[in-house]
């Protein structure tokens, strides 16, 4: 299987050499801004759209905040379980990068001597992206779009075949779909828990949280006030 794209005749190959001639013509600048936004910027975009999803929900609060929190802790969970799905695969596969077997790539990052399929940014973004659109729809979508990119850019770059990153896409959203009910299930009571705990409720409810009465103190005020009444 190692020689799934060594065929210069291969849509794969030949869509490789059109993406990856756009690196070829574009200003050292841009390349440079492509190589940091396809090996880290997306992904910490993603991320810093994870941790805004979250805090919207802490200081919005509501019933709905304690599965939305659980959701937005699968994410990242779903990324490197999907990861680690990737290992037998790659091993399986033994893709070698392109640029070792292609000739006249633009390689934007130097050092990539591991196995090229399945792409394993494109795996983490899109677990990601899809486990914040179980969190948030709109932020999701946006989300999903940076994935799509990412997967681009690591084409672009010169790193992976355009399979590679649509086996990552397929790969992370696989993972984070097939396995959400059963972390969904673990995680929801899990952040309920959390939201009812004195320490913990912060991360849930934010402010809302100082503010909550526990019900045994408020007895205890209630039967105070009426004391005092007496």
């Amino acid at each position: 299987m190692a020689g799934l794209a060594d065929s210069g005749s291969n849509p794969d190959v030949d869509l490789l050499y059109d993406i990856n001639g756009l690196a070829k013509a574009a200003p050292p600048w841009l390349d440079r801004i492509m190589e940091f936004v396809g090996e880290f910027g997306l992904l910490f975009a993603l991320l810093a759209l994870v941790m805004w999803c979250w805090w919207g929900v802490r200081k919005r609060g509501g019933e709905d905040a304690a599965p939305t929190v659980a959701a937005l802790v699968w994410a990242p969970l779903a990324a490197g379980i999907a990861v680690l799905v990737n290992v037998p695969i790659r091993e399986f596969v033994e893709r070698r990068r392109p640029f070792l077997d292609h000739e006249g790539l633009e390689v934007l990052v130097e050092g990539k001597t591991d196995y090229s399929f399945v792409s394993d940014h494109a795996t983490l973004c899109m677990a990601l992206a899809v486990g914040l659109f179980l969190a948030n729809r709109r932020l999701g979508i946006i989300g999903l779009l940076f994935g799509v990119v990412g997967g681009f850019i690591r084409v672009y770059m010169g790193v992976h075949y355009p399979t590679d990153v649509v086996g990552g896409l397929a790969l992370g959203t696989a993972v984070a779909l097939l396995l959400s009910p059963p972390a969904m299930a673990l995680l929801t009571p899990l952040m309920r828990s959390v939201e009812q705990s004195r320490r913990g409720a912060w991360l849930i409810k934010g402010g809302q949280a100082d503010a909550r009465v526990i019900p045994g103190e408020a007895r205890s005020s209630e039967t105070g006030k009426r004391d005092l009444a007496a």
